[in-house]
């Protein structure tokens, strides 16, 4: 059996892919618009000793497998059928390899995983704290400012953006994702506002600019402090906005008219929720507005972390997504009083095609800026992560609460008054 018909007995005939090996053998729908390379031997070996699409992604960024085509089609297509690769398809692939002394010892040979791959451990109660999420932070965030350019554009904005419109460009939806946020905190000239995990200053620079608010954001990301520092500063708002590399957890201020909160409490931890929220709630104003904005999942049925998972191994370490109600219940615990929440999955999705069009528009550029290697995490891990919105995977909250103040009122209009 040729290389390639081992991989195409495991997706299937039908599958509208033509793959292709180093050995000359092709299979599948040949000419198609969506191909597999099988580079190397080696892939094999990843695929035979990684669980699920593990073993995909490890080949393919470690250049032993590549693809061409669209790489989200091309998920949308193989995942369902690699993750529900069992064991009884990993001993056909063995077999239809067995009489090839090469692939025979490739399979054997158990491969270390590429480089881009982090190793936590597995001290679960070592998690989270500040010494580890720094690590942790650094590795996802300081990249390359320069590659972040390329893939997010001019907003530099790396969180869901809210699109008004059907026809919206990425730009205009980021601008109305942090013009939303700051109207659900009802900011005004003169109030203070505190963002934590701020990345690159976007909503800190958009409320200074748009509302004359003093704004305060803070990242463990030394990389994006030091852009939004000196973005902030050509921009003329260095007398409104400020970013700090710092911790959330050390901001000495307190007393905030808002807080918001982009795309942070994924790297909280769920036995950390109620210390997060009960700061937050201690650095607010009675009468403040508190806006959590993060990736959820589903439910809560299954655990909040995937130990073993592509996204945890290689993008965001130590990583923990919750259900929506338990993020509401936790903010609810700490003392807010929740008055409005939405899901945004599917704006999600569209904010990801974005960035995959942004990188594959720059793709050698990014290559040549940070490696092939990382340049294929990120196409594949930001493809799936559109593929996982778009099929209700995951899914993306905002969630608005309140800080009473002393006579138990909210300071809330009667109806939302913040629009679309």
């Amino acid at each position: 059996m040729t290389l390639a018909k081992v991989f195409e007995g495991l997706v299937g005939a039908g599958a509208p892919v033509e793959f292709t090996a180093y050995d000359g053998s092709r299979a599948g729908l040949l000419d198609a618009d969506l191909r597999v390379d099988v580079k190397s031997p080696y892939a094999l070996s990843y695929l035979v000793h990684s669980p699920g699409a593990l073993g995909l992604a490890r080949a393919y960024v470690a250049g032993h497998l590549d693809t061409h085509g669209d790489m989200y089609t091309l998920l949308r297509e193989m995942t369902q059928l690699m993750d529900s690769m069992t064991v009884r398809d990993r001993l056909r692939l063995l077999t239809g390899v067995i009489d090839d002394p090469l692939l025979r010892g490739a399979v054997s040979r158990r491969l270390e995983p590429p480089p881009q791959e982090v190793r936590t451990g597995r001290t679960s109660w070592w998690r989270h704290t500040k010494r580890r999420d720094a690590k942790a932070i650094s590795h996802h965030y300081d990249v390359s400012n320069t590659f972040y350019e390329w893939v997010l554009g001019p907003s530099m904005a790396y969180t869901c953006a809210c699109y008004p419109h059907e026809g919206a460009t990425l730009e205009e939806a980021q601008f109305h994702k942090f013009d939303l946020v700051a109207k659900k905190l009802a900011l005004k000239p003169g109030m203070r506002l505190l963002d934590v995990g701020c990345g690159w200053g976007g909503m800190v620079m958009h409320a200074a600019r748009e509302y004359g608010a003093r704004a305060l954001g803070v990242t463990l990301s030394k990389q994006q402090a030091e852009w939004a520092q000196k973005a902030i500063a050509e921009a003329g708002l260095s007398d409104l906005a400020e970013v700090r590399h710092l911790d959330y957890r050390d901001v000495p201020e307190g007393d905030f008219d808002a807080i918001s909160s982009i795309g942070l409490t994924e790297h909280i931890g769920k036995a950390n929720l109620p210390a997060y929220f009960g700061f937050l709630h201690g650095r607010l104003k009675p009468g403040g507005r508190m806006l959590n904005h993060c990736i959820t999942r589903q439910d809560n049925a299954q655990p909040s972390i995937r130990k073993g998972g592509f996204i945890n191994r290689y993008v965001f370490p130590d990583g923990e997504l919750e259900g929506p109600g338990l993020i509401q219940s936790e903010m609810n615990d700490a003392g807010f009083e929740i008055r409005h929440q939405e899901n945004l999955r599917e704006h999600y999705a569209r904010t990801l095609e974005g960035w995959c069009r942004n990188l594959d528009a720059h793709w050698d550029e990014a290559v040549a800026e940070v490696g092939e290697g990382t340049a294929r995490v990120w196409r594949l891990y930001m493809a799936g992560c559109r593929l996982g919105f778009e099929l209700n995977w995951i899914q993306l909250h905002q969630v608005l609460g309140v800080k009473l103040d002393d006579r138990g009122e909210a300071g809330m209009p009667l109806r939302p008054d913040w629009g679309v």
